[in-house]
């Protein structure tokens, strides 16, 4: 029986990988292929807790967030349940082995509990933690790479470690971690870099005692292309989780800035890519490798998208990546192969590893290598949004905190804001409507206090969602007339407002209406659209060919809703019946639109919980696209 299932599911896997558009599906579909229940990175060999799972899992991740489809999800919680019980506890990890490579599957297990709540992630999560706060350190303060390689800091161990640890910080509270996370990678460039070219070393040895290491600087022989890119990537995916207004974010920004710059002067003019070693690219046998050539794309693309490098930069990583696409790609019995990854390099060792440019040539180069594969789905991520980043681009979203106010205990026991927040990847959280935002180009921001016109200035778009009543939050704070006379001359000077209310006695409508009134809209206090258990059917509406927004979704899902009634200059733009449901003003130059109900949070757009036969996520899709297109962009100075 479980041989037929296993059969089933790989002929649907052909079917999928031959209908996939995007090169990061056909990638992903091929690491479900070749590891449909856990990982072995050699095939009939054990399943390993091992860093290679995590790349490719965070590429997967990726593709779920850009298309709402569960499946991608499943797969991610498929894999890790296969090494985490019910106590938390990890199949095959060691921790007394001090291994900096084994924290980076965190990465996953943090995606897990912070979406689905189970406590089992946070256990495992949280044996992870406690190996880093006992793992040996060097002099300075940098992690070893391993117990058995003393004193010893590599650039792989950045990506290995400070994206999950600076995410940590984020979901428990400690804060002290982001001093920490940015000591790792000062230390690193410190110690590894070459003032020459800027490039860093592989790795650096503090007590200069390694036959690979330099006797003077304690640094390796050579520049290797994988490294290079796990310490980019590293960079850019520890800075999601710094707060805005901490010291280390600029100085992180400085060391990316420094890297982009001396990576590109390796770049291979002829192909895009990067050799093994990155220097010397006529030194025979060097060769275009695909890991490095991923990384560093993933890392420039990301970077400029984020913000924290030049737009000069996206050129550079859609050359890179359309190295890969003809010369490393290739096809066999319906699915995508990566070609040119070399399996591993490493320092030291048994045998021991010199680090000399022969030692580096001797590695097999191989076909679907796991690193290269995940680095290639996250580079295909970060390369298929670009057509659509000009949409956001110089466009801050802003998202109200403060008439929806509402707080709890978080993971660390620390008290944080919740439901409806762009960082809450829970079902009532904004975290899939945000990602949404900045897959095509936009910025992200919260507003914690009363609006007023300086708060407003530089936003494009400003969100209002289930203002608190006295149930939700001990001290609410209403609309007034003195915010609502600001927001209003915001919107008639370009801005584009976004009222999402809820049904009655959920949400403070009396005073919203303070606000929606001056756009010709109320709310009613009424509960409309009301399903029963899962008779989703109940809340479908479907979509009118030609409707001003919805241009791809046929029908979106609502659910226990306060319809509308409106008067000049509000308009419907969708109605369920006699039921106005959504509105637009066009008001001087700015526009308004509203909904009664917060709709297109997480549970209503990530595809777990809501049919497919519903189109949220797609109906999501092209109302952020409107929003982003109506709004007038409104760069900081």
């Amino acid at each position: 029986m479980r041989k037929s299932i296993l059969l089933l599911t790989a002929f649907f896997l052909v079917q999928l990988a031959s209908q996939a558009q995007s090169y990061s599906q056909r990638m992903g579909l091929t690491a479900m292929h070749l590891w449909p229940d856990s990982f072995s990175v050699v095939p009939g060999k054990p399943a390993r807790w091992s860093y290679d799972q995590g790349v490719i899992l965070k590429g997967i991740e990726g593709i779920w967030q850009a298309t709402g489809d569960p499946r991608w999800f499943n797969y991610i919680q498929h894999s890790m349940d296969y090494y985490v019980e019910e106590d938390g506890s990890i199949k095959d990890y060691e921790p007394d082995t001090y291994n900096i490579d084994h924290v980076n599957n965190g990465k996953l297990l943090l995606t897990l509990f912070r979406v689905t709540g189970k406590e089992k992630y946070k256990k495992a999560v949280l044996k992870l933690r406690e190996q880093l706060r006992t793992h040996p350190r060097t002099l300075g303060g940098g992690f070893w790479h391993k117990k058995v390689y003393p004193y010893q800091m590599w650039l792989d161990g950045l990506y290995m470690g400070q994206p999950f640890y600076a995410e940590f910080a984020q979901v428990f509270g400690e804060d002290s971690i982001f001093n920490d996370v940015t000591r790792q990678f000062v230390l690193m460039e410190k110690n590894a870099r070459d003032p020459a070219t800027g490039l860093l070393y592989h790795g650096y040895d503090e007590s200069k005692q390694q036959q690979w290491a330099n006797s003077k600087t304690g640094v390796s022989p050579h520049f290797w292309g994988r490294a290079l890119g796990w310490y980019g990537m590293a960079l850019v995916d520890a800075l999601d989780y710094f707060p805005p207004d901490h010291p280390g974010r600029k100085e992180l920004i400085g060391i990316l800035s420094r890297l982009a710059a001396a990576v590109v002067k390796v770049q291979d003019p002829a192909t895009g890519m990067w050799f093994d070693i990155v220097d010397l690219p006529k030194r025979k046998p060097n060769y275009t490798e695909s890991s490095a050539t991923a990384m560093l794309a993933y890392t420039l693309a990301k970077g400029v998208r984020k913000g924290y490098l030049a737009a000069a930069y996206q050129a550079t990583a859609q050359k890179a990546f359309n190295g890969l696409v003809s010369y490393k790609l290739s096809k066999s019995n319906g699915f995508t192969n990566l070609e040119g990854t070399v399996s591993v390099s490493g320092l030291g060792g048994k045998p021991y590893r010199d680090g000399s440019f022969d030692y580096y040539m001797r590695e097999k180069v191989v076909q679907n290598d796991p690193k290269g594969m995940g680095a290639f789905i996250l580079a295909a991520n970060e390369i298929e949004m670009i057509p659509g980043l000009v949409n956001g681009q110089g466009k801050t979203i802003l998202l109200d905190n403060f008439f929806n106010n509402e707080w709890r205990k978080g993971a660390g026991g620390q008290q944080e804001r919740w439901h409806y927040t762009w960082n809450d990847r829970s079902n009532g959280g904004y975290a899939f409507l945000g990602s949404l935002f900045e897959q095509q180009g936009a910025r992200l921001q919260s507003l914690e206090q009363a609006p007023h016109t300086a708060d407003l200035k530089d936003a494009a778009v400003y969100i209002i969602v289930d203002p608190d009543t006295e149930k939700e939050t001990a001290h609410p704070n209403y609309m007034s007339d003195q915010s609502a006379a600001q927001i209003e001359d915001w919107v008639k000077k370009g801005g584009t407002l976004v009222l999402l209310a809820n049904d009655a006695g959920n949400c403070d409508i009396q005073h919203l209406n303070i606000l929606a009134e001056r756009f010709g809209i109320r709310f009613n206090e009424d509960n409309q659209l009301m399903v029963k258990n899962n008779d989703y059917e109940m809340g479908r509406v479907n979509i009118q060919p030609g409707n001003i927004i919805f241009k791809n979704a046929k029908n979106v899902y609502l659910k226990e809703i306060s319809s509308l009634n409106l008067y000049k200059p509000a308009v419907p733009v969708l109605r369920s019946g006699n039921i106005t449901a959504m509105a637009v003003a066009r008001y001087g130059k700015g526009t308004v639109f509203a909904l009664g109900d917060p709709w297109i949070y997480n549970e209503y757009v990530d595809g777990r919980k809501l049919p497919l036969q519903y189109e949220n996520f797609k109906a999501a899709g092209d109302w952020v696209n409107w929003l982003l297109k109506t709004s007038v962009s409104k760069p900081k100075k």
